[in-house]
Formats: structure tokens, C-alpha cells, sequence
């Protein structure tokens, strides 16, 4: 028998048909790697849990009794990991031919880097942004979430830095920050940093999760010669107003919470105050919008 390379760690909530055609997706490739993959189910309401026992015996599942949130989520499989390398992957992606192989044997060549993804395509084909970013330094952050000016210059090495507007999508290249949808690393990178940060609840982990990756010496890895398609916000349950609002304040208070962990102590406190000023003014226009904008 083989032994496997490679854990895939994927969290469920409430994706079944999103979950079922990313698994199938995933078991298409398992000639390419030596894998096994874990699902951590934060308590799915949609029968997710009884589609996984049914169609992937195969698969370690994790039932959580609550919405864990995708930190805690995933250090669940921290005890069930075994293998050298992981890969965190999101239940609403599609993988592809090479999409394992090819950045996994990238982190076997070249030792000193700790991270990899892949290009990442939303459904209509564009890149997915979020797959590339740089840490949200105050000016980062102004250009970025305030002034919004990387819309404007969308290749401008000045404004654009937050996610690489100035870097070709098809290059490979180093980066800050990938995005948690396709994450690969080695265990013993995770285990040097102590895996997610469980303070934060939705958005933010993989930012945070770079940051103390980076700060141990390690190379992150953008590798577009190879990629997914992600399908942000395609699940059928959609949420109500309040679960949304929810979610916006979660996701906005993760950028709060990461600069004041990380960044607050490299910065004078007035610069401080205006990015938390602007970060809590971005969560009130958010919610606004969820509320009177239909």
C-alpha cells in the first residue's frame, strides 16, 4: 500500500452540492498523488455529512456540534494529519489535472519554500484577486480598502499593491499572503507556527497564517501554471440579513484584529487610530449597504 504524501483538509458548512463536485474533483486526481483528505463538517444542516459517509467512505470526517468557524475548523485535523505536506482547499472549488502534483513537487524542489497555490479562476474565468495579496500595511490598507485607488490604477506599482495588480497573473512569483482556498504547505511549517490562529472566526486566518509563515523565514508561492476554479458565493442557503450582517462585521473585524496582533507595534499610534478608524467606518458603510441596498 502507498503511503500518503498529502492530507487535503476541506471545511464544510452547508456547501452538499458545492462539497460533492469539489470531492469528486479531488478523487479524479488521486492517481497523480498519494492522498487522503479530511472533512471537517462544522454541524451542516443540509445533509453534507450524510452525502460524505454515502458517496466517499474514504473520506475522515470530523463532525462538529457548532459552527466552529474555519480556524478552529481546521486545526480539527491537526491530530488526524499525518502526511508531510497540506493542502487546505475550500468545499466550493474545482481541481484539475496537475493541480496536486505539480505545485507539491515545486515544495520538494526548492526547500525553502513553505507555501504554495495555484492560479485561481472565479467561474466567469477571471482571476480570483484574493488568490495574491500583500500584508495591510497602513499604506497597503489606505490605498486599498479607503481611497479604493487600486481600482482606479489596477497596475500601478504605488497603489495596486494589495493584490499585485503590477505582477502578471501568469508569472510565478513570491508574495505575502495566499488565499485559504488553496493552501499547500509542509506540516512541519504549521507546526513551527502553530497552525490557524483560532482568534479569528471568518477572514483574516490566512492572512495572519502567512504573516507568522513569513516571519519564520519561509518563501510564500504564487504558481499559475496550474490551477482551480473557486466558486465564491455559489451556495444555494442563502444566508438571511442577519446572517449576513453577521458575516460582514466577522470578516471586517478580522482586518482590525490582525493589525492591531501583527502591524499596530511597528506604527505610530495617530497612524494606528486612522486605520481603525477606517476599518470600522468600512464595517458600517458594509453593513448599511446589506441593509438599504437591495
Amino acid at each position: 500500500m502507498t503511503k500518503n504524501k498529502l492530507s487535503i483538509v476541506i471545511v464544510s458548512y452547508n456547501t452538499k452540492e458545492l462539497l460533492d463536485n469539489c470531492l469528486r474533483s479531488v478523487y479524479k486526481e488521486e492517481k497523480e498523488v498519494p492522498f487522503e483528505v479530511i472533512v471537517v463538517d462544522n454541524a451542516s444542516s443540509d445533509g453534507s455529512v450524510e452525502m460524505v459517509n454515502k458517496k466517499y467512505p474514504q473520506v475522515i470526517l470530523i463532525k462538529n456540534s457548532e459552527n466552529l468557524g474555519f480556524s478552529k475548523a481546521n486545526n480539527k485535523a491537526r491530530l488526524k494529519v499525518k502526511t508531510p505536506y497540506v493542502l487546505f482547499l475550500n468545499s466550493d472549488t474545482l481541481i484539475y489535472n496537475n493541480t496536486l502534483k505539480k505545485p507539491l513537487k515545486y515544495l520538494e524542489d526548492h526547500k525553502r519554500a513553505g507555501s504554495i497555490t495555484c492560479k485561481t479562476v472565479l467561474k466567469n474565468g477571471q482571476l480570483d484577486k484574493d488568490v495574491r495579496r500583500s500584508f495591510p500595511t497602513p499604506w497597503v490598507a489606505l490605498t486599498h480598502l479607503v481611497f479604493r485607488l487600486d481600482r482606479i490604477f489596477p497596475r500601478s506599482k504605488l497603489f495596486a499593491k494589495y493584490w499585485y495588480g503590477y505582477f502578471d497573473e501568469d508569472k510565478l512569483h513570491e508574495v505575502d499572503v495566499i488565499q485559504g482556498a488553496f493552501h499547500l504547505t509542509r506540516k512541519e511549517v504549521l507546526d513551527e507556527v502553530g497552525w490557524f490562529d483560532e482568534d479569528y472566526f471568518l477572514d483574516g486566518e490566512d492572512i495572519d497564517l502567512c504573516w507568522r509563515i513569513k516571519q519564520a523565514g519561509w518563501k510564500i508561492i504564487y504558481y499559475p501554471k496550474v490551477k482551480i476554479t473557486h466558486y465564491k458565493k455559489a451556495s444555494k442557503n442563502r444566508p438571511s440579513i442577519e446572517e449576513r450582517k453577521k458575516i460582514i462585521s466577522k470578516g471586517v473585524e478580522s482586518m482590525e484584529l490582525f493589525y492591531r496582533k501583527r502591524l499596530w507595534d511597528r506604527y505610530p499610534l495617530f497612524l494606528n487610530l486612522i486605520i481603525v478608524a477606517a476599518v470600522r467606518i468600512t464595517k458600517q458603510i458594509r453593513l448599511f449597504r446589506i441593509e438599504f441596498i437591495k
